[in-house]
């Protein structure tokens, strides 16, 4: 294996680890960062502005058309709720509009739940 690709596949095998602000930023960029925007007053994409989720009421984002499941979920983004949505969206969520199937990997769920706890 040539050294760039072995430094490459390192990294890439590398664990977000819990509370790794950093490593849940590359998480983001690497699933999430594709649909939404992490900075206030993002330009539209394809999902919900994700600045200030942590403590949102779900579905309430105004400038965005949420799903009516979403908008009549009654969650609030706590810790807690995005890390079992981030889990498995559509048991959480049924009908939903985001096509991810889920973070399974509970070192980079906590990673990215850091990250996401700095949006504000």
């Amino acid at each position: 294996m040539r050294p760039i690709a072995l430094t490459a596949a390192l990294l890439g095998s590398v664990p977000a680890m819990a509370g790794d602000v950093s490593g849940g930023a590359k998480v983001f960029q690497a699933q999430c960062a594709i649909c939404h925007r992490s900075t206030r007053d993002a330009a539209p994409s394809v999902g919900p502005d994700l600045y200030g989720v942590v403590g949102r009421k779900a579905g309430t984002l105004q400038g965005y058309s949420f799903s009516a499941a979403m908008k009549h979920s009654r969650l609030t983004w706590t810790p807690d709720e995005l890390r079992r949505y981030l889990e498995n969206p559509g048991k959480v969520v049924p009908g939903n509009k985001m096509p991810y199937a889920g973070e399974h990997d509970p070192a980079k769920l906590d990673a990215l739940l850091s990250f996401l706890k700095t949006l504000k």
